[in-house]
């Protein structure tokens, strides 16, 4: 079943969405070990081919040039139009002009976008004000109620039936 509504551009957040964020001290680009989120990869291939894909971090640690590098690093960068860091933006999550303002950068009113990303509070709820689609990435299987997500997948190769 698709979204609700048509979209016209993805944004990604970082951290246990597209790489693992294994906790260690630092940016991630300067981690001894960096690796994908499982099943991140094939559908980057596929949805970056079909829609603009946009990457937007509040981890504390980085700002875009260091998350674009630990990108890097696992390939991931090829896939991403756009690099958006709270460094960048003046505005953390969950705050709705962290959304806003990641969307208009990149070209885009909130509304043609859909916020993919880990952590409920963080990535859905402000993305949600800010008048976006969601896609709750519950990989851990959490239980409660996600109301502000308009889909939930635990398993990144379950993404792209809610897209197509």
């Amino acid at each position: 079943m698709p979204l609700l509504k048509p979209f016209k551009a993805l944004i990604f957040d970082w951290g246990d969405t597209i790489m693992r964020d294994f906790g260690l001290h630092g940016c991630m680009a300067y981690w001894e070990k960096v690796e994908w989120i499982p099943g991140v990869e094939e559908v980057l291939k596929e949805v970056s081919a079909k829609f603009p894909c946009i990457i937007a971090t509040s981890a504390g640690h980085s700002g875009t040039p260091e998350m674009i590098a630990a990108l890097k690093r696992v390939g991931a960068d090829k896939y991403f139009d756009y690099f958006f860091s709270s460094k960048d933006l003046g505005y953390d999550k969950p705050d709705p002009r962290f959304f806003c303002k990641t969307a208009i950068q990149a070209g885009f009113d909130p509304s043609e976008c859909v916020m993919i990303g880990n952590i409920y509070e963080k990535d859905i709820t402000g993305a949600k004000k800010a008048g976006m689609q969601t896609a709750f990435f519950n990989e851990k299987n959490l239980t409660g109620q996600f109301l502000d997500a308009d889909v939930i997948f635990t398993q990144f190769d379950q993404l792209g039936a809610f897209l197509f």
